[in-house]
């Protein structure tokens, strides 16, 4: 099962980790989780999927719910990949990417957010 951890890096920035199957029983067991921790007063939120082993259509529709969210109150929202082959293929395909943009790394998502 997945879990959800967060971590604020400053008063404007929150890192949230997510980990395992993002299927309909593992998005269904962590979403009010994830969605309260995206909603605190933090303004940009990068989530961290680079260890997630499997993103169905709902837990991609969780991700994108929580950025559009996010950039109602003027925050935005950015993923880490890291080499998750399956998941940035996913994220790819759906376009998606096109909403939440997708690095490698945790900085590199950070620098985004700043610019």
């Amino acid at each position: 099962m997945p879990t959800v951890s967060s971590k604020d890096i400053s008063p404007a920035l929150r890192l949230i980790t997510i980990s395992e199957r993002l299927d309909l029983q593992g998005t269904e067991k962590i979403e009010q989780s994830f969605l309260a921790l995206a909603k605190t007063g933090q303004q940009n939120v990068v989530v961290d999927i680079a260890d997630v082993t499997f993103l169905s259509s709902v837990g991609i529709r969780m991700l994108i719910a929580s950025g559009k969210a996010l950039k109602e109150t003027g925050g935005r929202m950015t993923l880490v990949v890291g080499h998750n082959a399956a998941a940035i293929k996913t994220l790819k395909m759906t376009c998606v990417d096109a909403i939440l943009p997708m690095f490698e790394k945790f900085a590199e998502a950070e620098a985004a957010l700043k610019s």
